[in-house]
């Protein structure tokens, strides 16, 4: 069992920038010298579980923990981080792109949050869609 595996939600703080994200995945990645995302802190930082991370990413459960470096699991993770990185530029805040992600139905798509629409592989165009936010054309 890895290190990993050991880290409980009580453990973690979610940070409050994008950039400590990224530099806690970072962390994680040269630890476990593996240069993927890793899912358990993808899933503490969000607050989701891992049988939700598995649904989103179209990947059995035990995926998540045995085959972390799975494509479609990663393509998931890789889409999920780039919306929310976009997400955190508009708004400066990772908790608060981390809401947004998880919760918050945007209406231009059928009132689905980002996370079900990146599941749905629709990361580019919910990134457009974040861009023309923050250039003020859509709202």
């Amino acid at each position: 069992m890895s290190a990993e595996a050991n880290i409980e939600p009580s453990d973690y703080d979610a940070p409050d920038t994008f950039d400590q994200f990224i530099s806690d995945l970072k962390a994680r990645a040269r630890h476990a010298k593996s240069p993927i995302i890793s899912p358990r802190m993808f899933c503490l930082a969000l607050g989701m579980d891992v049988q939700t991370l598995a649904a989103r990413a179209h990947v059995h459960r035990v995926t998540v923990n045995r085959a972390q470096g799975a494509e479609r699991l990663q393509a998931y993770l890789r889409d999920a981080v780039r919306v929310m990185g976009a997400a955190a530029e508009v708004n400066g805040s990772f908790q608060d792109a981390a809401f947004w992600f998880r919760n918050e139905p945007i209406g231009a798509f059928d009132f689905k949050a980002p996370e079900q629409l990146v599941s749905e592989g629709r990361a580019e165009e919910l990134l457009r869609y974040v861009q023309s936010l923050s250039a003020g054309v859509a709202g």
